[in-house]
């Protein structure tokens, strides 16, 4: 068994070329935490994540890095439903591509059943799965894609 017994071959993805207010919709609607992000080609080059969505509603002092002072807590700065709306309208024409998280962990469709999995223990977040040789997404594996999987005949 490899990874693409528990790969999903059809994934939601996005084009680079797409917009905030696609990824946000596609999100919100399939109630995702990450999407992959492949090029007009349709080779991967990463994923976009729904911090990202945080990230851009949150007021900028939130999100500045700050090494020697870093910001755990922010009590004292308010904003209402309307601040954090207008914030994500002004985001909505945005590529996706300022969000896009490179670098991220992958896995191959022939990549072992085992390492495949505990690739997805670690890593924490929806697994790529990336054809070796060309580059191109072959789809995504989720923790609920491998759960129904291995709940087919444990029950």
């Amino acid at each position: 068994m490899t990874a693409s017994t528990f790969m999903n071959s059809s994934p939601t993805q996005l084009r680079s070329t797409d917009t905030i207010g696609v990824a946000v919709a596609k999100i919100m609607k399939e109630h995702l935490r990450s999407l992959p992000v492949v090029d007009e080609n349709g080779h991967f080059l990463g994923v976009i994540t729904v911090s990202c969505m945080l990230f851009l509603v949150l007021p900028k002092i939130a999100t500045m890095q700050k090494e020697k002072y870093p910001l755990d807590s922010m009590p004292y700065v308010i904003s209402t439903m309307d601040d954090l709306r207008r914030r994500l309208k002004k985001a909505i024409d945005y590529p996706v591509t300022i969000c896009l998280k490179e670098g991220v962990k992958v896995v191959h469709p022939d990549t072992p059943i085992v390492e495949t999995l505990l690739t997805l223990y670690k890593t924490k977040a929806n697994l790529p799965v990336v054809e070796r040789d060309s580059g191109r997404l072959a789809g995504m594996i989720s923790y609920y894609d491998v759960g129904e999987e291995i709940m087919k005949g444990a029950f």
